[in-house]
């Protein structure tokens, strides 16, 4: 009896009681509380914008100003040319996505081994992130010009000057490698950022193996980094798309012929320069479909390269 009494005491004393698995519900709301601000913020000046601007894009301009008209802003935008060409301009993007990732990657990755001169590289490579689109614009502007530095550096190689601006062929990627420039310093920061995290004992083991760097690189780096990698794609394509708009306007304004178009820069011309808001709400409507796609795609993609890796 005495034996079956201390087991049942012991077997009371082990299992929790009810009063300490129910909390307070201060204790449970707290959370909600906390988040609740941040969450009133996105709705108020984030989500609901989006949706009076989806509705908005379903009515009219000029004559029809306010009167529903369905689809056809939408009609009319996939039968305009120039859109057409800030779509295609939106692919060119895409492509040249991986080469954007890439070189802040590189860079970042010489820098955490620590090459000569990694301390000043991490503020060179900075620097142009910190200067306005304007500025890098004008200073391209004088870089890129017909008779400027570079063709002259061209000219005396034997080259021959290119028409960097003024050659439709050649003008979108002009304009996409200098914001390359002016903004992978701030990709740089992120990779060095997720460097912080690498598991230095795999580096340590893959020296001690004999791997090279591409191979150090390829099966360390890129799979330890693998979340960083997917932020920064996601990032720097949104950047490329909402950001390009002060490139463009110092640089090209557009042209030669509409080529350098993007999504936002027509936004702006039909907002500003057309007075066509609900033309341009519908355009806007349409990037950001484009930036929820693009940038799910690409989460999948690299969360299956991850798994196969």
């Amino acid at each position: 009896m005495r034996e079956s009494s201390l087991l049942a005491r012991s077997a009371k004393a082990g299992r929790p009681s009810r009063a300490r698995k129910t909390r307070p519900v201060s204790d449970r709301l707290a959370p909600f509380v906390l988040i609740a601000p941040a969450v009133l913020i996105l709705v108020f000046f984030r989500l609901w914008p989006l949706l009076l601007g989806v509705n908005f894009s379903f009515t009219g301009d000029g004559e029809r100003n306010g009167t529903a008209v369905g689809f056809d802003n939408y009609a009319e935008l996939f039968g305009d040319p120039v859109f057409e060409t800030a779509l295609r301009n939106v692919g060119l993007l895409v492509l040249l996505l991986p080469v954007a990732v890439a070189i802040p990657g590189l860079l970042a990755t010489f820098i955490f081994l620590r090459v000569p001169g990694h301390r000043l590289y991490r503020s060179v490579y900075f620097f142009p992130a910190v200067l306005s689109p304007v500025i890098v614009g004008s200073i391209f502007n004088l870089m890129l010009a017909f008779g400027g530095p570079l063709n002259q550096v061209l000219e005396a190689a034997g080259l021959g000057a290119v028409d960097w601006l003024g050659d439709s062929r050649i003008a979108i990627f002009a304009v996409v490698a200098v914001h390359v420039w002016a903004t992978f310093g701030m990709a740089l920061v992120v990779f060095l950022a997720g460097f912080s995290t690498l598991d230095p004992a795999l580096l340590d083991a893959a020296r001690t193996d004999g791997a090279s760097l591409p191979q150090t690189i390829w099966h360390v780096i890129i799979p330890g980094l693998s979340r960083t990698i997917q932020f920064v794609f996601v990032t720097t394509m949104i950047g490329m798309l909402t950001s390009m708009f002060g490139l463009l306007y110092v640089m090209t304004s557009g042209g030669p012929g509409g080529s350098t178009y993007l999504p936002e820069y027509y936004i702006w011309i039909q907002q500003g320069q057309m007075n066509r808001p609900a033309l341009a709400a519908a355009a806007s409507t349409v990037l950001f479909l484009l930036m929820l796609v693009v940038g799910l795609a690409q989460i999948a993609i690299l969360r299956r390269s991850g798994k196969e890796d």
